[in-house]
This record gives C-alpha cells, sequence and structure tokens, in this order.
C-alpha cells in the first residue's frame, strides 16, 4: 500500500505539471497558477481543523517563515519552468534538490564527505547537462537556469522541514502555513500583473493544478506515514517517468536517448542521496541509542557503588 500511495502522488504531481503547462498555453498567467494551486489546499485543511479542534498556531514562526521564503520562491520558479520547457525536462530540473543536498553536504558536511556523495554529485550534474544540451535552444536558458534554482531552493525548503519535525511539528500545519503562503503571494502577483480573462480550458487546468495538487501533497504524506521512507523517496522519482509519457502523449516532446540518460543520471544521483542520508540518520540514531545505554549502565553501577 505504501508503494501504491506514493505512485498515486507521482501521477498526481506528474499531472499537475501537465495542467500548469496547459493552462499557461491558454493565457493562465503564472500568478494564477500559484493561486490556485494553494486555493484547495487552504480550505480543506481549515475546514478540517476546525471539525477536529486542532491548533494552527506553529511552534516556531522562524523556521516556518525560512521554509516558506525557500518552498514558494521554489514553486514560482519550478512552475515558470514548467510553463516554458519541454514538461519531461523541467519535472527533472525541479527534482534535482537531493542532488544539492550532497553538494551542500560536500562542503559543510565535514566529515560526512565520502565518495558516495561525491558520485552523487558528479552523477547528477552530467545527468542534467544532459537533459539540457539536447532539449532547449539559447531562448530557454533563462527558464532552465530558473529550474534549477528551483530545485536548489527546494533543498533549503527539505532541509527546513527536517527541522520542523524535529520540533514536533505536524504535517498537516505545516502544509496548511505553507498554502496561505502560497495563496498570498498569488493574490500579490494577481495585484501586480492584474487580472485576466481565460477560457474554459484554462479554468479547468487550473483547477486541475489545485485537485491533482492537493491530492499527491495528500497521497504523499500518507505513503511516508506508513512504512520505510527509504522506499518512498526512491519512488517519487517516478515523477519524471511519468511526466516524460505526458509529455510525449500530449505534446510531442519525445526525449532523444541523451535526455533519457541524463534522466536517468539524475535518479540515480537522487536515490544515491537519499540513501546515503538515510543510512547516515540511522548510524547517528544507533550511536544515540548505544550512548544512552551506556550512561544508563555507568549511573547503575555509580549507584551499587554508592550502596
Amino acid at each position: 500500500m505504501q508503494s501504491l500511495w506514493m505512485l498515486l502522488a507521482s501521477m498526481m504531481f506528474a499531472g499537475m505539471g501537465a495542467c500548469v503547462k496547459v493552462a499557461a498555453d491558454y493565457g493562465a498567467s503564472l500568478p494564477h497558477v500559484v493561486l490556485f494551486r494553494g486555493i484547495p489546499s487552504v480550505l480543506l485543511l481549515f475546514v478540517w481543523t476546525r471539525l477536529t479542534h486542532r491548533s494552527l498556531v506553529p511552534n516556531s514562526w522562524k523556521l516556518h517563515i525560512w521554509r516558506n521564503l525557500s518552498g514558494v520562491s521554489s514553486m514560482w520558479l519550478g512552475f515558470f519552468a514548467i510553463s516554458h520547457l519541454p514538461l519531461p525536462t523541467a519535472i527533472s530540473l525541479n527534482y534535482t534538490a537531493p542532488l544539492f543536498i550532497a553538494c551542500w553536504m560536500l562542503g559543510w558536511g565535514g566529515t560526512q564527505r565520502d565518495p558516495v556523495r561525491i558520485a552523487t554529485v558528479a552523477l547528477g550534474f552530467l545527468g542534467v547537462l544532459a537533459v539540457l544540451r539536447p532539449s532547449i535552444g539559447h531562448e530557454h536558458l533563462l527558464a532552465a537556469g530558473l529550474g534549477l534554482g528551483a530545485g536548489a531552493l527546494s533543498a533549503i525548503a527539505m532541509m527546513q522541514i527536517r527541522s520542523l519535525g524535529r520540533l514536533g511539528e505536524p504535517e498537516w500545519r505545516t502544509v496548511f502555513i505553507f498554502s496561505c503562503f502560497v495563496c498570498f503571494t498569488g493574490i500579490i502577483g494577481l495585484l501586480v500583473d492584474g487580472w485576466r480573462d481565460m477560457s474554459l480550458p484554462a479554468w479547468l487546468a487550473l483547477t486541475g493544478v489545485g485537485v491533482l495538487g492537493l491530492v499527491g501533497q495528500l497521497a504523499m504524506t500518507r505513503a511516508f506515514g506508513l512504512g520505510s521512507a527509504l522506499l518512498t523517496a526512491a519512488l517519487q522519482y517516478t515523477t519524471i517517468i511519468f511526466a516524460a509519457l505526458l509529455g510525449i502523449i500530449f505534446w510531442g516532446d519525445v526525449p532523444d536517448p541523451i535526455a533519457w540518460a541524463g534522466m536517468g543520471l539524475i535518479i540515480v544521483s537522487g536515490l544515491l542521496s537519499i540513501w546515503r542520508t538515510y543510512t547516515e540518520d540511522r548510524i547517528m540514531r544507533g550511536q544515540t541509542v548505544v550512548q544512552m545505554e551506556a550512561t544508563s549502565v555507568d549511573t547503575a553501577i555509580e549507584e551499587t557503588r554508592r550502596v
């Protein structure tokens, strides 16, 4: 069931990306897309928290602000990339967050500089170059750069979410506050850019952005809560495969062999980074347990001596 929930989430996120592209093709502005991504989550979670009498007051506003500055910025950049690049290319760039986490570990991780992370960074950047080389022209360099920026900012958001989890912040509250920030920035964008008259297909695509994004978020949360976080994190990369299939079916964007190889390298580098992070977490937790047990034994010996 865990695998099925994550595969459902991947399909929903790939479908959301396709709806973003369709909405842009039919004249929807970027603020429209961002606003409609956040509205369903805000409404559903607000009603649910009121019915279940749960508090929406966070444990740390500071961490939420940093998480949302990076996360919301990543969403804007990612949606811009999807609107201007082939769908599989844009999704691949958005999923480079583990690669940037590995880079951060190499630069500032101290003892966490190891051959696995070096291989992760090398494979990841080779994959990015392979995806970009055949897929974009000079007119798409800005969108490609912003897509990579979305991956980097997503990495920062992931680390902030990890810190929030350690403080005991529930996932639903983090998602609700994030969605409120998304809606707020979307409204500001509409005030600056102005409202546009849109056709029915654009409205349907915007509705798909909100509904598919919400279902994907809920399915992913469910998947991470059921079993192995490592397996769930690995399965999220099927989003790239689903996005490639949608790009082929609806836009005729057939990646050439080099682009397919690049997407494969990005997936492999992401899996290596995720595996390394989780194994280190397990080692650290094991060391903590051993230290606690040793401390308990020492305390017991000391108490025996006193008696």
